[in-house]
């Protein structure tokens, strides 16, 4: 006997709620998806960005499994960067910088350096949290903290930063210390991303509410925009979401 939607019967109320559901959860997958093709939006620089993972992948991933890390998640994180450092290395001069920075301290002079675009500030708050490292990352961050000569210390670091395998180093000390700084059990892997890209790119330093507040923000540029800013955080998850297969492949 079919249900008689008159007055007082439930049946509006539910086709509505259903209907309510069925839109929100609509919204929200849409919601998650980038809005835009950062692939043509950076052009050359991301071809650029893709060509350095690729002839550098084999080490990447050999790194990832001793150092125990996600090779795609730590990829996604600093792949914006690799676009920035592709628009930028023909054009910026930073000898006088290094200079300053071992001689003075991140207080004179705090600049990013190599492909992932790493700041001394960045590394020596790696080494500063280093005590909450384990196995082989720890062993290695207590043969490099030497505090004792800071401007050796300064020198070494950037030296290290120099070194896209170094970098990568540190960016896996990132994911670690991270990990055991904030609560990520309950995030799914494209949340977790997106924390961890706005805490490389804002700062690990912050709380977690501090970090969560900043996902989304619109600060990063190459400067080949015409003055457009982008998420940080949405760069790094189209670039996995493409990798994941979940974006059409050009």
């Amino acid at each position: 006997m079919p249900v008689n939607p008159g007055k007082g019967s439930l049946y509006p109320f539910l086709i509505s709620l259903f209907l309510f559901f069925l839109a929100s959860g609509s919204m929200s997958l849409l919601s998650r998806e980038p809005e835009q093709d950062y692939r043509k939006i950076f052009g050359a620089d991301w071809e650029k960005a893709e060509e350095f993972v690729k002839e550098n992948r084999e080490w990447m991933e050999q790194l990832s499994g001793i150092l125990d890390i996600s090779y795609r998640e730590a990829v996604s994180i600093v792949f914006p960067e690799l676009v920035r450092y592709s628009a930028l290395r023909d054009r910026i001069e930073i000898a006088l910088l290094q200079t300053l920075y071992i001689n003075l301290g991140d207080d004179y002079a705090d600049f990013s350096i190599g492909w992932f675009q790493m700041k001394p500030s960045f590394a020596e708050a790696v080494h500063l949290n280093s005590h909450l490292l384990r196995g082989k990352l720890k062993n290695y961050f207590r043969k490099q903290n030497q505090p004792d000569n800071p401007r050796e210390f300064r020198r070494t670091i950037v030296e290290n930063m120099q070194k896209p395998p170094m970098q990568f180093i540190y960016l896996a000390a990132f994911i670690k210390i991270c990990e055991e700084r904030f609560d990520l059990r309950n995030s799914d892997e494209e949340q977790r991303l997106t924390f961890l890209a706005t805490a490389y790119n804002y700062s690990f330093l912050k709380n977690q509410e501090q970090i969560a507040a900043a996902a989304g923000a619109k600060h990063f540029i190459t400067g080949k925009e015409n003055g457009s800013f982008f998420s940080y955080s949405d760069v790094s998850l189209f670039w996995y979401r493409l990798h994941q297969g979940n974006i059409h492949q050009p």
